[in-house]
């Protein structure tokens, strides 16, 4: 849309340029109304004809020698008729933008990504019912940098008028925030939707492959954590409690997802995973891993306890030795907040983004998606748009001494 204004206000420059011989002569001010009623406009006494403030007047040169007039009177009919078409298609009803088209869902990480796969798997089928005209919908996976990749597409690369919708692991929003490589996107300027469930982070591992069995352990022995990318939780978090608790967690970075690590776990590969959530470790393939013991969970990563998780499991703010080292995690925990976040680009047309945020709290509470959703062992815990929005604003405004913290604990890499 801003392409073609600026191609019709081209046109229309050109235009004047062509009817007048090049760029308009300077021309005696009038001594009246800035509206051109008076003099400096006839020849020889005053004129009471209004003209158009816009259109710069002949120049005497000019007058009775128009060899340019043709070409003026098209270009300035093609302006007025690419403008008539922009507007057009920026009043297109939302109905009728959406019939015939197609939504990608794009997940910003490898297929069998655990919740923040399954959930969009679910939702695909089930919203496009409450869209106005019932676009279909289908789901990408955009795996790269930890999500780094699929949120400069949505932002900045990808279609922005509502057929590219975003949904990433939380860890990629303080990439910017932490100045990680290639994070040029701003988290601020999307257009949140929604997020299914709100959630913790932990830190597991793999009861064949380690003695290791609390936090504190894992600060007197090493334990090789696999991770997707230093830009996301499984590769912030680890470092970070290495830095500010003294764990000893060794980083293996580079998986194609959550769920790859899960299998170099089952292969040996990696001794366990830390910055993955509570709800993908209890869904999928790993659902059984807590309840039949073959993981430990070490600690909780969020900004409070979960009620879901055993007591016992201590919360990392909580065993920070300093306040400022507790301002440090919380940084890093705040993004936990927004559960499993869904967004759009910062163009979309407003009346679009309004009908999908209304057609995601419809679906939330429709009965397909909820068999589906709990058939996966995960639960439905919405976060909305608004309430999303502003969790994104904060983790923006948090203490500069702390984000600042932060970065150095984490330098790009």
């Amino acid at each position: 849309m801003r392409r073609a204004l600026a191609l019709a206000a081209s046109l229309v420059e050109h235009a004047a340029r062509s009817r007048h011989g090049g760029t308009p002569s300077p021309q005696p001010k009038s001594e009246t109304s800035d509206f051109g009623w008076g003099e400096g406009w006839g020849e020889g006494g005053p004129s009471y004809r209004c003209r158009n403030p816009l259109t710069p007047p002949l120049s005497p040169a000019g007058r009775g020698s128009r060899p340019h007039s043709w070409l003026g009177r098209a270009l300035v009919f093609a302006a007025v008729g690419l403008l008539v078409v922009c507007a057009s298609a920026a009043a297109e009803p939302v109905e009728d933008f959406y019939r015939g088209k197609t939504i990608t869902i794009y997940v910003g990480t490898g297929v069998g990504a655990g919740a923040v796969s399954a959930y969009p798997t679910a939702l695909a089928p089930v919203i496009r019912k409450y869209i106005p005209g019932n676009p279909n919908i289908v789901v990408s996976h955009m795996p790269g940098a930890g999500g780094i990749k699929a949120a400069t597409f949505i932002e900045s690369i990808g279609p922005q008028d509502g057929t590219a919708w975003g949904f990433i692991t939380r860890g990629f929003m303080l990439a910017p925030l932490l100045k990680l490589p290639q994070a040029n996107f701003q988290p601020a300027r999307f257009n949140w939707i929604g997020s299914p469930s709100r959630t913790v982070s932990i830190g597991a591992v793999w009861n064949a492959s380690t003695p290791v069995r609390s936090i504190e352990q894992a600060m007197q022995r090493e334990v090789v954590v696999g991770a997707t990318s230093i830009a996301q939780d499984t590769g912030i978090f680890p470092r970070a409690l290495n830095q500010v608790l003294g764990t000893r967690f060794k980083i293996v970075s580079g998986y194609a997802s959550v769920g790859a690590v899960d299998i170099a776990m089952e292969r040996g590969e990696v001794q366990g995973k830390v910055g993955t959530t509570w709800k993908s470790l209890n869904s999928g393939p790993s659902a059984y891993w807590v309840k039949n013991g073959i993981v430990s969970v070490l600690v909780q990563l969020g900004i409070r306890k979960s009620p879901d998780i055993p007591a016992d499991v201590p919360l990392a703010l909580d065993l920070a030795k300093s306040p400022e080292d507790r301002q440090v995690l919380e940084v890093l925990c705040a993004p936990s907040a927004t559960g499993y976040p869904s967004f759009m680009g910062p163009g979309v047309p407003k009346e679009r983004i309004e009908a999908v945020r209304v057609a995601y709290a419809a679906a939330m509470k429709d009965p397909e998606f909820i068999d589906a959703v709990l058939k996966s062992g995960l639960d439905i815990d919405p976060i909305g748009a608004e309430e999303l929005t502003s969790i994104v604003r904060g983790i923006y405004a948090l203490p500069d001494a702390a984000v600042a913290r932060a970065r150095e604990l984490l330098p790009a890499q």
